[in-house]
């Protein structure tokens, strides 16, 4: 799932996603006061947006360049409180924080010994901030065969909250129902802490 597989999933759909904020992303944000996000696989930008509309200033990560085009031209009002960055975050480090909040939403992290990726991401959070990590519950996934990818090889939100130290506040560990599902995707896995 590099650049190049992104690009062309992007340019062969006239909008691939719904456009509408993840809901977990609403129900366990709307009550922070807006500081600086990032948002780690911004897609389109529907949280991007979401974010910026509720006066954040967000930093919106994606590996493709067509996905990045589409989302800054999906809300002009939004310019000027959103950086659009073209990176890969399982390689390369996370922008510079700290930010009051990152959100990552079903972003295939690759597991790595080292947790180096994850690590920048939690090391991100500002403190007092928020880490939101989310996944697709696992049961409801196909085999990896039909899939095409072993999604065990992907970070969890229950792993990511296992790497945080006692500086952490873990306020959600769950899985619960979407609010929209989609396909087979009808559970979601969700971390939500507060950094002390």
């Amino acid at each position: 799932m590099d650049a190049q597989f992104w690009d062309e999933r992007y340019a062969g759909h006239h909008q691939l996603f719904s456009g509408a904020p993840n809901g977990v992303l609403v129900t366990e944000v709307a009550d922070l006061p807006p500081g600086r996000a990032l948002d780690v696989g911004c897609g389109e930008g529907a949280d991007t947006h979401w974010l910026a509309r509720r006066g954040w200033r967000v930093t919106a990560v994606d590996i493709s360049r067509v996905a990045l085009r589409r989302a800054a031209d999906a809300d002009p009002d939004t310019a000027d409180r959103v950086e659009w960055v073209l990176a890969d975050l399982t390689a390369a480090p996370a922008p510079r924080g700290p930010f009051d909040l990152v959100s990552v939403h079903y972003f295939p992290l690759p597991r790595r010994r080292d947790h180096a990726a994850v690590r920048g991401l939690i090391d991100a959070v500002a403190p007092g901030g928020t880490l939101l990590f989310v996944g697709h519950d696992l049961a409801d996934l196909p085999p990896p065969a039909e899939l095409g990818i072993d999604p065990t090889d992907y970070y969890q939100p229950h792993e990511v909250a296992g790497l945080l130290d006692d500086g952490w506040t873990v306020l959600v560990d769950e899985t619960r129902p979407r609010t929209a599902s989609t396909n087979h995707h009808t559970h979601d896995t969700v971390l939500r802490a507060r950094r002390a």
